[in-house]
């Protein structure tokens, strides 16, 4: 049986692939990232280790519900860890890819330099 993170993996959401795309510059440029790393008892959506940057694109299921209050404790178990937690909507990355890519090379600029 596929383990959680290997579902994720092998199931993106739209906003995911095109976020992976978005950071293919930074990818060739030596920032390692992982696509659904676990961590704990959760699931990265990205995770650059070295600079320890954590990329989340939250649906609307965060939003809702429990969605934030979970939200809430993952944050303050990965802050925990030491990883910076940078969270973009699904709109945010169809819509502002420029200001997603802006953001993240902002976090990473302010981590480690290269995995």
């Amino acid at each position: 049986m596929a383990t959680r993170a290997q579902r994720l993996r092998k199931n993106p959401t739209a906003a995911e692939m095109r976020f992976w795309r978005l950071i293919e510059q930074l990818r060739l440029g030596g920032y390692h990232f992982r696509k659904q790393c676990p961590i704990g008892p959760y699931v990265a959506d990205f995770a650059c280790h070295h600079a320890r940057l954590i990329v989340e694109i939250d649906g609307d299921s965060h939003f809702i519900g429990t969605g934030p209050a979970r939200d809430a404790r993952r944050t303050a178990f990965l802050e925990g860890e030491g990883y910076a937690i940078l969270r973009f909507t699904n709109l945010d990355v169809m819509t502002n890819p420029d200001g997603v890519y802006a953001a993240v090379v902002s976090a990473l600029s302010k981590g480690s330099s290269h995995d």
